[in-house]
């Protein structure tokens, strides 16, 4: 029998990081000296890297498995004809193998995890977001301190009515209107601000449902302006940066 094929267990074993004691010592002193086993290592230590992935990644090719397997069986049949060894000495191979796949099994299980938890992380940043949006809208309706501004126009049946609730040190705003008629093609109503002092301020755009309602919340205003009136325009779909007259429907404060 050759010296290959009494090491050939041992190098399948070495490649698997499970040959411990004088016997690794052994196969690496003989690995310093023998080139075709060398070669024979690195061959199984791929077909092993392969079937560890095989647990998470990809199916590794039917070849590797097989080769490792059978390096593994020639070895153990060589190991019967030249000495004897006890059942019980595989024990530490066959326990380091399955603490391998163990680990696989773990880590993948771990990823998932990690998956999950941000996507949950995500969906509650989310509903903070939205929950905090509820909020403004209620402490808008509530608010003692805010403005509540109804805009009319006269002789039209049925009489178009807006209503606007605003509070200044907060820029809250909520408008509500019913009884729009529609507008031109291309065309969108905007609300307008019309402070104590200076231009009036875009508050938003809208267009009416098929019956004639509409809703503006929260459009982006300047804390703590003093408002005189509001009051309500036909522009372009893309907005104005002042009132195209006439001037639709106002209110005063």
């Amino acid at each position: 029998m050759s010296t290959h094929e009494q090491f050939a267990e041992d190098l399948a074993l070495y490649a698997l990081n499970a040959l411990q004691g004088e016997e690794r010592t052994a196969l690496e002193q003989h690995l310093g000296d023998c080139a075709a086993c060398r070669r024979e290592l690195e061959s199984l230590r791929g077909d092993a890297a392969l079937l560890a992935l095989s647990t998470s990644g990809p199916r590794p090719p039917a070849r590797s498995r097989q080769r490792l397997i059978d390096a593994i069986a020639r070895g153990r049949r060589s190991r019967v004809v030249t000495r004897s060894r006890p059942w019980w000495a595989l024990v530490p191979s066959l326990a380091a193998g399955f603490m391998a796949v163990l680990a696989a099994l773990f880590w993948t299980q771990n990823s998932a995890l990690r998956r999950e938890v941000a996507v949950l992380r995500n969906r509650s940043l989310q509903q903070q977001v939205e929950l905090q949006r509820a909020r403004e809208i209620v402490a808008t309706l509530t608010a003692t301190d805010a403005m509540t501004v109804t805009l009319v126009a006269a002789k039209t049946p049925p009489q178009p009515q807006g209503k606007v609730m605003y509070v200044k040190d907060r820029a809250s705003l909520i408008f509500l209107a019913s009884n729009l008629p529609p507008v031109p093609l291309r065309k969108a109503y905007e609300l307008w601000l019309i402070p104590m002092n200076g231009a009036p301020m875009p508050a938003g755009m809208f267009k009416p449902d098929v019956r004639g309602s509409a809703m503006v919340l929260n459009p982006p205003l300047t804390p703590g302006v003093e408002a005189k009136a509001f009051a309500i325009t036909i522009e372009p779909e893309s907005g104005s940066s002042s009132p195209t007259m006439p001037i639709v429907m106002m209110g005063g404060v």
